[in-house]
């Protein structure tokens, strides 16, 4: 949902067809796709992006279109993951480049038209995503000519956006592709940020008080001195005495980490875990008349002593406002009648890979189970996908759309690596062997 793992899905589906932004910085550096800029050559055709717009909810829009011989009226559309709520509204650049390959480019290259919207709002952006994106189907209809198909893309909190869409307007999309999403409950998903913070204050009281003595509210130096705080933080949380604290948080909150580097990991999920509770705690309590977090009845366990864990943690009650919000606008039904996939990480340390079997059983009480193909990648972090992989579970929203694959040659240009090729050719033709 955030930053350094959504840009290592952008650098997957850049290189490929088709994010969040958060703690730790990425590595490479993140090229930015201006209107007009000049596109990355792939052989296919180049893209040609539309000066930037802006659509009546003040979100910021861009549409790139392939050479119009090549262009095959079907229009992608991409929805981002988060960004920073204290970022100014702007299309997130670092989620759509990663070196020279470019989202738009690799996109138009397929023969498709392009489009994405910055959201009117950053942080806890669900509920506009979903009403921007329908806006600028619109657009792009009365700019470009009505697509004979329109396909949405999205990742972590834009994963979400998509399946709401796909879910509730089958007249408008064919097929959906939602990647490393929170689909299957989203007041769980607060309440796994929620808890992880109870716990930590539970096992680091001195640590927990650095972030503000409420739960329900962050103080905005806590926000904005972040960096520092963490960095202050990190060495206590894994010094070698507190060894046995840092167990029993990962035990109790069932953080996600990776079993062959657990440690190394767990910087990652525990910085996470805490940098969401800050920076999203004050914004869905705005956005969402009220506090959504509830552990009242929640029955802690795994630590060495659960009854004074229960006894001492600190409790919450969730405003009604807020619960009746998220039920309304952020909540998937499983009412699901077009194709979606679904592609996670099992060990997903942002988006944890609960959200798949829970969006399962909501698919299957519905009767919509066949609607979902689900492709679950053994793997820690969030949206750590290789381009094979993240290419091949586009190719399949593709193929449910179209009823055929794309063009195997195109994909041979954008999957330069055998071992993506095989991976993306494996995959699909698995697929399609369980469609027989």
């Amino acid at each position: 949902m955030k930053r350094t793992s959504l840009l290592a899905l952008i650098l997957v589906f850049t290189v490929i067809s088709i994010a969040v932004a958060g703690p730790t910085a990425a590595s490479a550096t993140a090229n930015q796709h201006k209107p007009n800029q000049s596109a990355t050559d792939l052989s296919s055709g180049s893209s040609e992006c539309d000066p930037d717009n802006r659509q009546e909810s003040g979100a910021i829009y861009r549409i790139c279109m392939p050479p119009a011989e090549r262009y095959n009226n079907q229009l992608v559309i991409w929805a981002h993951g988060y960004v920073d709520v204290t970022k100014p509204i702007e299309i997130p650049e670092s989620q759509l480049c990663i070196g020279s390959f470019c989202i738009p480019d690799i996109t138009n290259a397929l023969g498709f038209g392009f489009a994405t919207t910055s959201y009117s709002v950053n942080g806890l952006a669900i509920k506009q995503g979903v009403s921007d994106i329908l806006d600028l189907v619109d657009i792009y209809t009365a700019q470009k000519g009505k697509p004979d198909r329109v396909l949405i893309i999205g990742a972590s909190e834009g994963g979400l956006v998509t399946t709401l869409l796909t879910e509730q307007y089958p007249n408008i999309f064919v097929s959906g592709l939602a990647m490393c999403a929170p689909i299957g409950d989203f007041q769980r998903q607060i309440n796994y940020f929620g808890d992880v913070r109870v716990i930590f204050n539970y096992f680091f009281p001195d640590l927990g008080a650095l972030l503000g003595s409420d739960l329900t509210s962050i103080p905005p130096a806590v926000i904005e001195n972040w960096p520092d705080i963490w960095a202050q933080m990190e060495p206590i949380i894994f010094a070698a005495e507190n060894a046995n604290k840092l167990d029993q948080l990962v035990k109790v909150t069932k953080m996600p980490h990776d079993p062959n580097d657990y440690l190394g990991s767990l910087h990652t999920s525990v910085e996470d875990a805490l940098w969401y509770n800050v920076f999203g705690t004050n914004d869905a309590k705005e956005k969402l008349g009220g506090n959504p977090f509830d552990n009242i009845t929640r029955r802690y366990r795994g630590s060495d002593n659960d009854f004074l864990l229960n006894q001492s943690a600190q409790r919450v009650a969730a405003d009604e406002a807020a619960s009746v919000e998220l039920e309304n606008y952020y909540q998937t039904g499983g009412d699901l009648h077009i194709p979606l996939v679904t592609l996670h990480t099992l060990q997903d340390q942002q988006v944890p890979y609960w959200h798949e079997p829970l969006y399962g059983r909501k698919l299957a009480a519905a009767g919509n189970q066949s609607n979902r193909f689900n492709m679950p990648i053994n793997r820690y972090e969030h949206c750590n996908f290789t381009p094979g992989e993240a290419l091949a579970a586009f190719g399949i929203s593709y193929y449910l759309a179209n009823q055929n694959p794309l063009a195997a040659n195109r994909v041979a240009e954008l999957l330069p690596n055998s071992i993506d090729l095989a991976t993306y050719e494996q995959t699909l033709a698995t697929f399609l062997a369980g469609r027989k």
